[in-house]
């Protein structure tokens, strides 16, 4: 965003809340399809916020093969419709387009779909998965751009897999205390130093998981959701950069989305008129590992180079400095991409974490350092 551009959308700083959320199980189910898991999301969102059914008169869908199917089998005539491809950076750019749509009287509610059935029907991101943009450099994975990445900044900085093993170890903790979640055995550094390694010097636990399974989330104004059950949750802060111009490949080697991170974080501290220090619980896009080492740099809280150190001894545990990923993560509570985070950023500003909660818990962010970077500074409405 630009200077002036930046100073319209701050009006709509704490104007449109979060009022409903919902998820499936995650896990493998074959006997489903992307429509029957995103309504039952839709239908546990609905209840959640004790919004008459009728009154969406928004849908965005994503991962889910048609809009129309999906209205369908809802029974929803909306007066404002988006379809949104299956990438992970989708979930943080729905949003932007989902508070635009109600700040515009395009809509007054809007219900955010997201299904994914990736596990059972074997979806592989990379390896045979033609044309990706790695293909021209001969990599067969996002996850080897990562490893890249994370071997640049292991010779830039002195990083170490045994600080990177600190990212997968907390959020399977917070997994273990996640109903949800999918992964229940507790790992140590140790565990993850033993993984086998996919690509070097990546190992199995700095992985996501594909898994089954479909979130949603309702969005209005601040105004209406005070009729609604719950407290709102409101978005006070928003910051977007996307990064193309140098090309993936070079983006992955040399930057590791720093700037863009930067960026887009200090466009959602601006408008929230906050501080990294203000946060009291960080969601953080993990589709690998080092992606959150490269956030906690870009967003301020460590300085360059020193997330590896800044992680050390449980920093971001239940209990810790900046507790993350509080439901496990893609790492471990199901790769969601992105959606699922966003979730659990309202829950625990709600106070419904259950033994995962954060103790006083007002200020969420949420990051997703991807090729279209997003952050979300959400508080208590």
């Amino acid at each position: 965003m630009q200077d002036s551009d930046l100073e319209d959308f701050v009006s709509l700083k704490n104007k449109i809340a979060v009022v409903g959320v919902g998820n499936t199980a995650y896990g493998a189910f074959p006997e489903e399809d992307e429509y029957s898991l995103g309504a039952k999301a839709f239908r546990n969102a609905i209840e959640d916020c004790g919004l008459d059914k009728s009154l969406v008169d928004g849908l965005l869908v994503c991962r889910i093969p048609s809009y129309v199917r999906m209205g369908e089998i809802l029974r929803l005539d909306p007066r404002w419709t988006i379809t949104l491809p299956g990438h992970g950076r989708m979930s943080g750019m729905a949003i932007v387009d989902a508070m635009m749509a109600i700040a515009t009287g395009q809509a007054n509610y809007v219900a955010l779909i997201y299904s994914n059935i990736g596990r059972s029907r074997r979806v592989n991101y990379g390896g045979d998965e033609s044309p990706s943009p790695w293909d021209p450099w001969g990599y067969t994975s996002p996850g080897a751009a990562h490893a890249m990445m994370f071997r640049r900044h292991m010779e830039l900085y002195g990083t170490t897999t045994r600080q990177l093993a600190e990212v997968s170890v907390a959020f399977r903790g917070h997994a273990m205390l996640n109903p949800d979640a999918v992964m229940k055995r507790p790992i140590t550094i140790d565990d993850h130093e033993n993984a086998r390694p996919i690509a070097a010097p990546l190992r199995m636990l700095d992985y996501c998981m594909i898994n089954d399974g479909a979130v949603c989330l309702i969005l209005t104004s601040r105004e209406r959701a005070r009729d609604l059950r719950k407290t709102p949750v409101l978005i006070s802060g928003v910051g977007a950069r996307d990064q193309f111009a140098d090309g993936q490949i070079p983006m992955f080697s040399m930057d590791c989305r720093y700037a863009a991170t930067q960026d887009a974080g200090s466009q959602a501290y601006k408008m929230a008129g906050m501080a990294p220090d203000d946060i009291d619980a960080l969601m953080s896009y993990d589709n690998f590992s080092p992606s959150v080492l490269f956030s906690l740099e870009g967003l301020g809280f460590c300085n360059r180079g020193e997330s590896g150190p800044f992680v050390e001894g449980g920093t971001l545990a239940l209990g810790g400095k900046l507790p993350t990923n509080t439901d496990g993560g893609h790492l471990s509570c199901a790769y969601m991409q992105g959606w699922a985070l966003n979730v659990e950023a309202v829950r625990q500003i709600r106070g419904e974490g259950g033994e995962r909660q954060v103790p006083n818990c007002d200020v969420v962010q949420y990051i997703q350092s991807t090729p279209c970077t997003r952050s979300f500074i959400y508080v208590r409405g």
